[in-house]
């Protein structure tokens, strides 16, 4: 073969040779890579492409138990914090200056006082979400006791309630703790000679209960230790002395009816009627109220204000709820209470009254 016939011949295999090259590499077009210029080289003046961005976690959700007046007022006397993330997490105490990762789904807030945390995720390869931001404040101090002074007007006892801290408020129990009620005001009026003790405690902004301070009632040489009227013209008056949540309490059976007045002051409203302490074998019992300083209603229901049987299925409802407010304004009002039945029935009903609007 001549010179020339093996140069040809040459020649052909490499072209071969590159096109298959070429094409197993991707390559091979006629246009260039995308981002290259002519021939596959970088343009003049561009810079290598840079690296990979970090990625952004999806923020955990942080969450606490507030405990204040409302659920809303970030005051709490619980310092164990909730987060549910779907990665790893940490927290900080000091707006970021450092960290600690977290475990498990919760953390704890120590040391009493305004807080500020930050939370976020972050992961292995130290990428990290946008940081949620909470602030509190961090009350576990139980408040003191109540100081309960004691005062006595004809059948009424009254309980002055003192020492409620700013922002507090006062709770009582009539029945050894078992449930508390919420007080109203600075004081508790009580007429009656059934229940024995009263349980006062006061609960504080971030929740936190005091001691509880005992009240003794029964004081069987006093007049406020009292057996309503069984007299419907003459009932049992009850003094309200500007308290604003009042007490009647009694013992009832078959024959021996409770009936008790009190007078609405001007300026106040009678806002709720409860039965809040029941013990007796026959669960129904038998209420009126109407609206005059005597109860000669008989048993005419159309001049009773509101009516009807009384049990533990009616405990904490307010029977006055759907009464017209003009009917529960200033002026004078008698309370029936009655058992027909033989079985002795122990009763406390709850009045509480608010400033007319």
């Amino acid at each position: 073969m001549s010179s020339i016939l093996r140069y040809l011949s040459a020649r052909a295999i490499f072209s071969a040779t590159l096109t298959l090259l070429l094409a197993a590499c991707g390559g091979g077009g006629a246009n260039p890579p995308a981002g290259s210029g002519e021939g596959g080289q970088d343009p003049v003046g561009m810079s290598p492409s840079p690296e990979k961005a970090a990625k952004v976690l999806p923020k955990p959700v942080l969450s606490f138990s507030d405990t204040g007046l409302s659920v809303s007022d970030g005051v709490t006397h619980i310092g164990a914090w909730q987060v549910s993330s779907l990665e790893s997490w940490e927290y900080s105490f000091d707006m970021g200056a450092t960290w600690t990762r977290g475990q498990g789904d919760f953390f704890d807030v120590q040391g009493d006082g305004a807080k500020t945390i930050w939370v976020r995720a972050r992961d292995d390869q130290g990428n990290t979400s946008e940081i949620v931001v909470v602030s509190c404040v961090l009350d576990t101090m139980p408040p003191a006791a109540v100081q309960a002074d004691l005062v006595s007007q004809d059948f009424t006892r009254l309980v002055k309630v003192n020492g409620v801290e700013a922002q507090g408020r006062w709770e009582y129990s009539v029945d050894d703790q078992r449930t508390w009620l919420a007080g109203s005001g600075d004081r508790l009026a009580l007429l009656g000679n059934a229940l024995p003790v009263l349980w006062l405690r006061q609960i504080d902004l971030a929740g936190n209960k005091s001691p509880v301070e005992r009240v003794n009632l029964q004081e069987t040489s006093s007049t406020t230790w009292h057996e309503a009227s069984g007299n419907p013209l003459q009932p049992s008056f009850l003094s309200l002395q500007q308290a604003r949540t009042v007490v009647v309490h009694g013992s009832v059976v078959r024959g021996d009816a409770d009936y008790v007045r009190f007078d609405i002051p001007v300026g106040q409203r009678l806002q709720s009627m409860r039965l809040v302490h029941y013990v007796s074998a026959d669960p129904i019992a038998f209420f009126a109220l109407q609206r005059a300083p005597v109860f000669d209603a008989g048993i005419d229901v159309k001049r009773m204000l509101v009516y009807g049987h009384m049990g533990p299925q009616d405990l904490n409802r307010n029977v006055v709820q759907d009464v017209t407010p003009n009917q529960l304004s200033a002026g004078p009002m008698t309370l029936w209470f009655q058992q027909t039945g033989p079985q002795a029935t122990e009763y406390a009903i709850e009045l509480v009254f608010q400033p007319a609007p």
